[in-house]
């Protein structure tokens, strides 16, 4: 037992005696690689590698790797490999005893006296066997290893280790793995990378930095990289549900460009010669929008279907449709859905909510059961959809029975969801040389519906020489059957929409119809131009177009009203009205659509559209009605004389009114005349050509208040004797005509810089006097609203720039120009305020008396349609168009393209 005992001790002993001879030949077969790898590990975890230029650590790394594997194959040759008997060798040296070789002897004599010999023999050596030890072989690692390096380079190391701390395994890796690409010249690469959010979400490119992470962009982005190097790199999009490799494309400049859509969050790495640059994005989702109705659709005045929506979306709503389905659908056509656009506010961020006014009268479907969800679409495309919710369409009530009759041919053909048939090919006739007639004929051709309505028509017209009283309606029913005649396919057909819808007004309505349907065409397009922010041309060009189209409704709308029994206003009163002038209940028809000119020039948007609105809905619900004294012109809930009388503004108001009209109109031609006097100088101009103006500003000042030629002439010097008041001894000292009559527009912008200024500065002087006579009569209401000083100083100035454009000195004039126009602003906005403040104080006095006027105005009347209309302050407007003024002035001033491209941004926002 005892002998099985040491046995397995010295089987123990023998291994360990192996394993160290084993170390001892590695370290003497690998020393030099052991200490080539210990002195590389240093230097990676020292930084010392980091620190080195890449291209030369590249190499480093190349002869370390290299040396390595000849070093390892040197020591695999010089490698000997130690044996199990030489470790028992090297064990039983350990003993002069030699227990392991002598337990293999035998007795030479086999006698009992020798075997009891031996016997105590082997127990001495099994003693000996417990004592035996591994030898540590000193002498041996002493010549292996001299300097004890088995011992240093661990300390080393791990004090190289404890030094780089975290930085240790970076470290340890780049040393491992070289940019090779740096002997290329890849470390001298630079990727510019660059994220352009969609456009619908209105924010700014995000440039990356090198190794940015966990960076937030919108769903839809679109990356793009750009670098120069001697090949192609690759770019490598890694995201979780799949891996994009893209190759760059060159650029006409030598370089390398790629862009990429991100759907998902990516890790982005660029690649060549190993990775170049590393991105991790983060990719926000675009949710579609959402949209509900606030209130339920109702039927509104004039047969307008009304109700409020509301509509949210991460970036905002750029289109809002109301989708209209038959409840009860055509076979022919399930899934028929129309739908109708919904305008939207001018800011479209967040959440929106806002009340819908929409015609659908003319809509096929009118007057049938229907159901209407609200379909929102964001810039993405994505659409949301609202619940759907029952409603029975509007429909317009005709009392003339061929009106009914035209609607009822006009929805016939819509309400047909089929097209036509494809007419037969028939050879015979064809090798006869005869007609195909199933071709020729296209009404036989086309669906029921389409058949229907031409049968309607020809009962209609039969023998219509006879039964119809008007020729033109009889001629209109006729064409409309042509045109179902000739169709050939259901688009063509329902081109007969537009005629007969025309007709049904027309029999029905009269002109009045045709002047209303441009007046709502005007406001459209008004308000389009205004939502989409088009450009200050466009926006005067329809304001002008929706000025006139107010004017005929008026006309159109009193001549109706005339033909029913209505008696015509005298001649002194109001018949500028049945020219679709500017009166209507006297000056506030047209100072309203003054206030919504100034609103569109200065670019509040938002409130141009609501005084748009309440303008349009104030003019459909006029109602004219037969004077108490059977003479007058009625208003909305007012006795058509006394109402007219109860509108005529005071003396005094009138007369700052009219000081303030002349002195605005002095205003637009000086900052015009300063304009073109900094054009002069620049170059930009031809001298003394007004004609070298651009067109849309020959109408005295760029914000085009006025019309052009013969109609600047009516609009402001008409307009300045008709509405302005007439200030005493105005038409006195007015022999030429100036301030009033035709041709004001041409002359203020005929003549050379000098006579034009001169002209200015006469009618600067001419309301001086006025001023004077005035004060010396007693009758002075502009007693502390006109700063007589400021006057005098702004005409010195004129005098001054006219002095000097005479010399040719422009730049010396346009300064002095530029003084008398602050001067005249500062003068023309103290009158605002006086203005303002006399207004509020009539309108107070009117409040005590609890009665207004169809304008809101608290004075004697009845009730009123346009009680909601806000007409901004003449200060406010002033103002406002003091700030575009000024930004006209520095444009002018303006030394580099650069700024002038920037104000140039501002007034178009403006």
């Amino acid at each position: 037992m005892a002998d099985r005992q040491s046995l397995s001790i010295v089987e123990d002993r023998i291994g360990v005696t192996h394993a160290r001879m084993w170390r001892l030949a590695l370290a003497e077969a690998f020393w030099p690689l052991v200490v080539l790898i210990s002195s590389y590990l240093v230097l990676a975890l020292t930084g010392l590698i980091d620190a080195m230029d890449r291209g030369f650590a590249a190499v480093l790394a190349l002869g370390f790797f290299g040396v390595a594997l000849f070093l390892l194959w040197r020591g695999w040759k010089r490698l000997k490999s130690p044996t199990r008997a030489e470790a028992i060798a090297a064990l039983d040296g350990t003993s002069e005893l030699r227990p392991m070789a002598s337990l293999t002897d035998r007795p030479a004599n086999a006698t009992a006296e020798a075997h009891t010999f031996w016997s105590r023999h082997r127990e001495i050596l099994f003693r000996e066997l417990k004592k035996l030890h591994p030898p540590f072989f000193k002498k041996d690692w002493a010549r292996v290893d001299r300097f004890s390096l088995r011992y240093v380079i661990p300390a080393v190391i791990a004090g190289a280790a404890l030094l780089a701390g975290l930085a240790g395994p970076g470290r340890l890796g780049r040393a491992f793995d070289p940019d090779l690409g740096a002997l290329m010249g890849a470390d001298k690469m630079v990727v510019e990378a660059w994220v352009t959010p969609p456009e619908h979400t209105g924010r700014a490119p995000i440039f990356l930095n090198a190794g940015a992470k966990d960076i937030r962009v919108p769903e839809g982005s679109e990356i793009t990289l750009r670098t120069k190097a001697p090949s192609a790199p690759k770019l490598v999009l890694k995201g979780k549900k799949k891996t994009r490799k893209l190759k760059f494309a060159p650029t006409p400049d030598g370089a390398y460009e790629i862009k990429a859509r991100l759907e998902e969050p990516v890790r982005v790495t660029v690649r060549w010669w190993g990775e170049r640059a590393r991105w991790t994005l983060d990719v926000s989702p675009d949710d579609p929008p959402k949209v509900e109705f606030v209130s339920m659709p109702f039927v509104g005045p004039r047969d307008t279907t009304e109700f409020t929506w509301s509509a949210r979306d991460d970036y905002g709503v750029v289109k809002l449709e109301i989708g209209i389905s038959l409840r009860e659908p055509h076979p022919a056509a399930p899934d028929a859905e129309d739908r109708v656009a919904l305008s939207l506010p001018g800011l479209t961020n967040g959440e929106l909510t806002d009340k819908a006014q929409i015609d659908l009268t003319r809509h096929r479907w009118a007057g049938l059961p229907v159901n209407l969800r609200l379909i929102a679409t964001d810039g993405a495309g994505q659409e949301g959809f609202s619940e759907s919710t029952p409603f029975i369409l509007p429909d317009k009530f005709f009392l003339d029975p061929l009106a009914r009759a035209a609607q009822e041919v006009r929805v016939t053909v819509l309400r047909e969801p089929r097209d036509y048939q494809k007419a037969g090919l028939n050879l015979d006739a064809l090798r006869a040389g005869r007609l195909n007639p199933s071709a020729a004929s296209r009404l036989d051709l086309a669906p029921p519906g389409v058949q229907k309505a031409a049968l309607m028509l020809d009962a209609i017209t039969w023998q219509g020489e006879r039964y119809f009283e008007h020729l033109p309606t009889y001629l209109s029913f006729r064409t409309a059957h042509g045109m179902l005649e000739s169709a050939s396919s259901k688009p063509e057909a329902d081109q007969v929409d537009a005629l007969l819808w025309a007709l049904a007004l027309k029999i029905e309505y009269g002109t009045a119809a045709d002047a209303l349907r441009r007046l709502e065409a005007a406001k459209a397009a008004l308000e389009q131009a205004l939502r989409n922010g088009a450009s200050e041309e466009e926006i005067r060009r329809r304001m002008d177009a929706f000025r006139e189209a107010a004017n005929e409704y008026l006309a159109a709308r009193m001549a109706e009203a005339i033909a029913n029994g209505l008696d015509a206003p005298p001649p002194d009163q109001d018949g500028e009205a049945m020219a679709g002038g500017s009166d209507l209940g006297g000056q506030d028809f047209e100072d309203m659509l003054d206030a919504l000119e100034d609103l569109t020039e200065t670019g509040a948007s938002d409130q141009a559209r609501q005084l748009l609105s309440d303008i349009t809905n104030m003019l459909q619900n006029l109602d004219f009605q037969q004077g108490q004294n059977g003479s007058g012109q009625g208003m909305p809930g007012q006795p058509g004389e006394q109402a007219e009388n109860d509108s005529e503004a005071p003396p005094e108001e009138q007369e700052l009114t009219d000081a303030m009209k002349r002195l605005n109109e002095i205003l637009r031609e000086q900052r015009q005349l300063n304009d073109d006097t900094l054009a002069e100088e620049r170059g930009e101009r031809q001298p003394g050509g007004a004609g070298q103006r651009p067109e849309g500003e020959q109408r005295g000042d760029p914000g085009g208040e006025e019309g052009e030629g013969e109609e600047a002439g009516e609009g402001a010097g008409e307009r300045e004797g008709r509405e302005g008041g007439r200030g005493a001894g105005a038409e006195e000292e007015d022999p030429e005509g100036e301030g009033q009559g035709e041709g004001q527009g041409r002359r203020f912008a005929d003549g050379s810089l000098e006579e034009r200024q001169a002209r200015l500065g006469e009618m600067v002087e001419r309301l001086t006097r006025e001023r004077a006579g005035q004060r010396g009569q007693g009758e002075d209401a502009l007693e502390g609203a006109l700063d007589e000083d400021a006057l005098g100083e702004a005409r010195e100035a004129q005098q001054r720039a006219e002095e000097l454009l005479g010399m040719g000195n422009q730049g010396r004039a346009a300064r002095n120009q530029e003084r008398a126009t602050e001067l005249l602003s500062e003068v023309n906005r103290d009158l605002a305020r006086a203005l303002d403040d006399m207004r509020e104080a009539r309108e107070k006095e009117g409040a005590a008396s609890g009665e207004t006027d169809p304008f809101g105005r608290m004075i004697g009347g009845g009730g009123n349609d346009g009680e909601e209309v806000k007409i901004p302050a003449e200060a406010e407007r002033q103002r406002a168009k003091d700030i575009l003024d000024e930004l006209r002035r520095r444009y002018n001033e303006a030394e580099t393209e650069e700024e002038r491209d920037y104000l140039r941004r501002l007034m178009d926002r403006f």
